[in-house]
């Protein structure tokens, strides 16, 4: 039913037979964001497992020497990411992470988690260094739904609220999903699912996607924190009824962690390392 670029059962959060036995490393060098997602709250925190949360932020160089201690202390290691805690793309210092990771260890998979407002901005810039796969958050394809999701985005040196800031995110993120796959990008889109505001919309959300060439759709529950602390998870039946009915349309990825920004290892099998290497001396929060 779909084809399968080679590359993909090299990437555990792509390939679900490569979740089991392929290690990857996300390198927490981006802590600012230029949107506000009503379920998100970035911070460093050493125990909570969920994306946003990183023990430390790394500076590139350190990023590098850490990485160095990675592919020795874990040898099914094949992806190095970025995701965060903030937005990667709106950090300079991932494209100079990123650059130092491609020039030492060219053999390494490299891959960003992007909430895809610069994306065609950065396409360029990604592929010169190296990136081969990118996971864009895309929760919404109708402004107005998008609307109840974020509460503003920064663009372009201005904050835009309201049906003009998802107007302005939902068409950069398919516009970055046909440009990367232009470019032979692998791309997988994440969705939040939001019981009660995009919930019976994923499937639109599936076949536009579709259309702009995304590889995976992962359709992920909404964990109730930030703006939506008081809005409900959905439960197991919801979240395994959407992902049947988006079969249909683009293939499913359902065995996504939900991983923090400082992730290391075979996913679901993280054990602290970075913890261990730095401890958890600096805080900072959204």
């Amino acid at each position: 039913m779909y084809t399968e670029p080679r590359e993909v059962k090299f990437h555990p959060c792509f390939n679900e037979k490569a979740h089991i036995n392929v290690a990857r490393v996300h390198l927490p060098v981006a802590p600012k964001c230029n949107i506000q997602c009503n379920y998100c709250y970035r911070c460093i925190d050493p125990l909570e497992v969920r994306p946003g949360v990183s023990s430390k932020i790394l500076q590139p160089k350190e990023a590098l020497h850490y990485l160095g201690i990675v592919v020795k202390e874990f040898k099914e290691l094949k992806v190095v990411g970025i995701a965060g805690p903030g937005e990667p793309l709106f950090n300079v210092e991932t494209f100079e992470t990123l650059k130092l990771i491609h020039e030492k260890y060219p053999t390494l998979y490299l891959c960003v988690a992007t909430n895809g407002l610069l994306l065609p901005d950065k396409i360029d810039e990604l592929g010169n260094v190296g990136v081969e796969f990118i996971t864009i958050t895309i929760n919404a394809v109708d402004p107005e739904i998008g609307s109840k999701i974020y509460s503003f985005v920064y663009y372009k040196d201005k904050m835009v609220k309201g049906l003009d800031a998802a107007k302005i995110l939902i068409s950069n993120q398919i516009k970055g999903v046909e440009l990367a796959v232009k470019r032979g990008m692998i791309i997988k889109v994440n969705t939040v699912l939001i019981p009660g505001i995009n919930d019976h919309h994923i499937k639109d959300v599936a076949k536009k996607i579709k259309e702009a060439g995304a590889y995976v759709q992962n359709i992920i529950p909404l964990i109730p924190i930030g703006v939506f602390k008081g809005r409900r998870t959905p439960t197991c039946d919801e979240l395994q009824g959407i992902r049947k009915k988006c079969e249909e349309i683009i293939r499913q990825f359902r065995l996504c962690k939900m991983c923090r920004a400082d992730a290391v290892g075979i996913p679901g099998l993280e054990v602290g390392f970075m913890e261990r290497q730095y401890g958890t001396s600096e805080y900072f929060h959204a």
